[in-house]
């Protein structure tokens, strides 16, 4: 399920899960994602789920909406996309890649885009037999095991789907658990965080068993479980 990051000045706020067709954001309370914040109109910009696709619209805000430091009226989210309004920011993560379709066809296929479609013609009518649908994998297990600072030694499970580190103001990194895998992917901070020693870039990142990460100078050691 995809999700969303709230963070303010490098505090992180919040987590919302994308589990309604439609998010409304705004600084009234009848949003699902109230910001009290002048900077933010009062009914500011709204997100539509459909399947694994989700379209952020601006709803002829004051101050408008930006994501990666463009304004936009409408966009196709992608994972790793920054949603800026005003000082708050809200980071998308989907564990589903956004398919191969140009943003205009899925903005028209949400109703979301008020550009004519051409007319298609079919030569025939297809008859598509559904296939049968596979189990997911199995979300893996994993623990972190401190190896500096005043805590060195200790264990901890991860729990939930999204663990939030770090520190703010310095550096925050998420580390996610999904069917595919454990990732670690940066949220704030200038510098992004270290694994093996290597820099992980803006993208989510692959884990593997015994990989050492470092987030804000905090080294920890992964292990990974099926």
């Amino acid at each position: 399920m995809a999700r969303l990051i709230l963070s303010m000045d490098g505090l992180v706020l919040k987590e919302i899960p994308l589990n309604k067709e439609q998010i409304t954001i705004g600084r009234r309370p009848n949003n699902d994602i109230q910001i009290d914040n002048l900077a933010i109109s009062g009914e500011h910009a709204r997100i539509v789920t459909i399947l694994n696709d989700s379209f952020l619209e601006d709803l002829n805000s004051t101050n408008g909406t930006l994501v990666n430091g463009q304004a936009i009226t409408r966009h196709v989210l992608k994972n790793n996309d920054a949603v800026e309004l005003g000082k708050y920011k809200l980071k998308f993560m989907s564990e589903t890649a956004v398919g191969g379709f140009d943003n205009a066809a899925q903005l028209r296929a949400a109703g979301l885009s008020t550009s004519p479609e051409p007319e298609r013609t079919f030569a025939a009518t297809q008859i598509m037999i559904p296939r049968p649908v596979a189990s997911p994998p199995p979300i893996p297990r994993a623990t972190i095991r401190l190896l500096n600072g005043p805590n060195a030694g200790k264990a901890l499970e991860l729990t939930k789907p999204l663990t939030t580190l770090g520190k703010p103001g310095v550096q925050v990194a998420v580390i996610s658990r999904r069917s595919e895998g454990v990732f670690v992917t940066h949220v704030e901070g200038q510098k992004f965080p270290m694994v093996n020693s290597g820099e992980i870039g803006g993208e989510a990142f692959l884990l593997r068993d015994k990989d050492v990460v470092e987030i804000a100078g905090i080294r920890m050691e992964l292990s990974i479980r099926n």
